[in-house]
């Protein structure tokens, strides 16, 4: 049965652009276009039933985010469609959502496409939704979802002491004492968590600077965390690590 597909994007070129690039993809699948603003993309949503949604976050009579608190089931996958807009792809990321940038890149969309395919046949999560409600809302504090193969997990980011890589994967050190290994690597969080107060002192750790206790010098230095880790820092990170604490 082809899966449907739906595009809400205020721009008429840009919804024909997205569905013959789509089309051109020769996937098995159904396009409509029928999403004009938030009224009508609300209506097509309900109506059509997609399978995934291409959603542009401003139209005239609001936001993409305005179109998923308005729809009770979100039984799709979503993938947004943006202008760079630094707030609201930092909630995107935050919460573990995809996007796609204008002007649209073929290879973008194409890889999007196809990881949306291979997600929408399983249960989706309305704690993500729920965490980018929270992320969009400025002042509020990020909450970040970190998806396991077995779990999804809405940690705030004053509940991580520090990240630990492991190749291709990361892994979240929780003060409950918690640890998480998600199928991301440490670069992918160091840059989502750039200005929130993580520092990434060696090539395999990143870490929380308000949960850092104090720096031992013996043995060559080391980074001691509230917990008790001990951590090193590298060299080339000194520097700017001491004129961070001069900050604190």
């Amino acid at each position: 049965m082809k899966k449907k597909v739906l595009i809400i994007d205020d721009e008429n070129r840009t919804r024909d652009f997205v569905k013959k690039m789509i089309d051109s993809f020769q996937l098995d699948l159904e396009v409509f276009t029928d999403g004009e603003n938030v009224e009508t993309g609300i209506e097509a949503i309900n109506r059509i039933q997609p399978d995934i949604v291409f959603l542009d976050i401003q139209m005239p009579d609001g936001t993409g985010f305005d179109v998923l608190n308005s729809i009770e089931s979100k039984k799709f996958e979503v993938i947004f469609i943006t202008a760079y807009q630094e707030y609201a792809i930092k909630a995107i990321k935050f919460s573990a959502l995809d996007y796609i940038l204008k002007p649209i890149d073929a290879e973008e969309l194409h890889s999007a496409i196809l990881t949306a395919i291979d997600s929408v046949d399983f249960k989706k999560e309305d704690l993500q939704y729920e965490a980018l409600e929270n992320n969009i809302q400025p002042g509020n504090r990020r909450k970040l979802v970190l998806k396991t193969q077995e779990c999804v997990y809405i940690v705030d980011l004053m509940e991580i002491i520090r990240c630990e890589a492991d190749k291709n994967y990361t892994f979240f050190f929780l003060n409950n004492g918690k640890k998480i290994l998600v199928s991301r690597t440490l670069k992918d969080f160091e840059t989502m968590l750039n200005g929130y107060g993580f520092f990434r002192i060696q090539q395999s750790h990143l870490i929380n600077l308000d949960y850092l206790d104090r720096y031992d010098k013996h043995q060559g230095g080391a980074i001691i965390m509230k917990d008790g880790s001990a951590l090193p820092l590298s060299p080339a990170k000194k520097d700017q690590f001491f004129k961070l604490l001069e900050r604190l």
